[in-house]
């Protein structure tokens, strides 16, 4: 699987996460949700989610956390962060959802379209006890669970298309269509030649098919 970006920074980019979640909803007193909705609305975002090292190792979570209010239009915080010794399930929802995403190379924004951080959140008890793995997993059937479909899927019936008429025009067997929308197959293991010829008729880039959450 290719991560989101390089594991060495994972650690303080996890960190990170968690402090900013942990200062905005426990020192600042906003309402979790939105918190992350600032966060994952804003430009900073898509840097964090590119691993962009000026963010991730190059800034702490009450930084980021005052940059995200400041894009949000809200007033600059004065009140300084508590680090408490006990890590609240708020630090730990930053750092779990920070490496899932790492995980995945999914965007903040599709991971909260598909399990909200309020249902993350809930996860803390027992999963905060468990192997980063294990709650990954866990997500992973929850991801699926609310997009069933595959990219191949969503992108076909956006452009309005039968699995017939793709098959005709990208001139693949329509049993290997079904096969990958139905994920009896894995298109991720396709032949490139394959890829580029769905790519062209559905007006996409290859990227666009791959499905970033495994397969059970």
């Amino acid at each position: 699987m290719i991560h989101a970006y390089d594991k060495i920074y994972l650690s303080t980019a996890q960190k990170c996460l968690a402090h900013m979640l942990d200062y905005m909803v426990n020192d600042l007193k906003y309402p979790l949700e939105k918190a992350w909705e600032y966060f994952w609305g804003s430009g900073l975002s898509r840097n964090f989610e590119l691993g962009d090292c000026t963010i991730l190792a190059g800034t702490s979570g009450v930084e980021l956390a005052r940059r995200v209010l400041e894009q949000a239009g809200e007033p600059e915080p004065v009140r300084k962060a508590s680090y408490a010794y006990d890590r609240s399930p708020e630090y730990w929802t930053g750092w779990a959802i920070a490496y899932y995403q790492w995980d995945t190379g999914l965007r903040f924004s599709e991971i909260e379209q598909a399990v909200p951080i309020s249902e993350v959140r809930m996860l803390y008890t027992p999963y905060h006890e468990m192997d980063v793995r294990q709650f990954a997993d866990k997500m992973n059937e929850l991801y699926r669970a609310a997009k069933p479909e595959t990219n191949l899927k969503s992108l076909r019936t956006l452009a309005e298309m039968s699995q017939s008429e793709l098959a005709r025009q990208a001139e693949i067997p329509v049993r290997t269509i079904q096969q990958y929308e139905q994920r009896q197959k894995d298109i991720n293991k396709a032949q490139g030649e394959t890829l580029l010829r769905l790519a062209r008729v559905l007006h996409c880039s290859i990227d666009d098919l791959m499905e970033k959450v495994p397969q059970q």
